[in-house]
């Protein structure tokens, strides 16, 4: 069981990686009171070292013994390594996990500490961090929700590249730069090209589901449920990859049980913790995300009343989905973790 200390040990598993990375410079950036640093991969990397607090620290292969001394372990190295691993590390830590596999589990919280942190404390080893495109969802609406309760959201994603991985980056800008030259690029992600399109399929490496939405629209749909505790809301998701390098946008429509303006809305989600309101239609200030790359709040703009229904609101919000979307919301749980000790 983790106990109350001044420093703790700290692992990051899947530390080469594009979320691991942001794990580690967050870390640092937000002064966690860090004792002792283990950065773990999945496969040797001879003499590889990264950079920490001033120090080089050695990248070691993830194994069952890699976690002993830890009180922390940060995991974000696929559902097939959370799988094997965490369940392991949970022995000696506590896990907080950004991969999918264990956040539909009953018995492990699904946190945003903006909208649940109470559920951090009944966590038994493991705590999941939530899909990118429904942390940012989530932070926006739980005011709403807890001033007017929300009964349904229909929510289409604009989702960068960079959701998919460095490669998939790479796999953008050189495919761009094919096109541009009067030539064409023989693509390894995509399944279609992602230069100058948009494609309405994420992930793209998995089939659709039987009720013809995709494994992230679902997503949406189950762990905004899980972490507003209401079964009951409903949610329609469609989910886009656009070649954005960084940074989801999402057009948001919600109907609420009592009627709440947009003036309300404007208001409450100004002093919401999280969330950053740009929302002057008329100089042309709205969320972007090129603003939205490198920060940490969730940006809401455009936020007006649905004129087709009479409670309805709508609303567009974008956050850099490798920080809040990943490292960022893992790091603000086990924050939350220790302070509640």
């Amino acid at each position: 069981m983790l106990k109350k200390k001044k420093k703790y040990n700290v692992a990051v598993v899947g530390a080469t990686g594009a979320v691991g990375g942001q794990m580690i410079s967050i870390l640092e950036e937000r002064k966690f009171p860090v004792d002792r640093i283990r950065l773990l991969a999945s496969a040797r990397v001879p003499g590889r070292k990264l950079s920490f607090a001033g120090r080089e620290a050695p990248v070691e292969v993830l194994g069952e013994d890699s976690f002993h001394g830890i009180d922390i372990a940060l995991f974000s190295a696929g559902g097939g390594r959370s799988k094997q691993y965490a369940p392991i590390a949970a022995k000696e830590a506590v896990v907080v996990d950004n991969t999918s596999y264990f956040r539909m589990y009953p018995d492990v919280p699904l946190v945003v500490p903006e909208v649940n942190p109470e559920d951090i404390a009944w966590h038994k080893g493991i705590i999941a961090n939530p899909n990118c495109s429904t942390i940012q969802m989530v932070v926006a609406l739980k005011p709403i929700h807890d001033a007017a309760r929300i009964k349904r959201i229909v929510v289409t994603t604009f989702q960068s590249v960079s959701g998919a991985g460095a490669r998939a980056v790479d796999e953008m800008y050189k495919e761009t730069r094919a096109l541009l030259d009067g030539g064409s690029y023989q693509r390894s992600i995509f399944p279609h090209q992602i230069a100058f399109n948009c494609i309405p399929q994420i992930p793209q490496s998995a089939a659709f589901l039987e009720n013809g939405y995709t494994q992230e629209e679902m997503k949406m749909t189950n762990e905004t449920r899980k972490m507003f505790h209401d079964d009951s809301i409903m949610v329609s998701a469609t989910c886009v990859r656009v070649p954005v390098d960084t940074g989801h946008s999402e057009a948001i429509n919600i109907e609420t049980e009592r009627k709440i303006t947009a003036a309300e809305v404007r208001k409450l989600l100004s002093t919401a913790e999280g969330v950053k309101v740009v929302d002057d239609v008329a100089a042309q200030q709205y969320p972007l995300a090129i603003h939205a790359a490198g920060r940490d709040e969730t940006f809401v703009g455009r936020i007006r009343e649905d004129i087709s229904c009479p409670n309805g609101i709508a609303m567009w919000v974008v956050s850099d989905n490798l920080r809040k979307g990943a490292a960022l919301n893992a790091i603000q749980i086990a924050e939350r973790l220790i302070a509640m000790l």
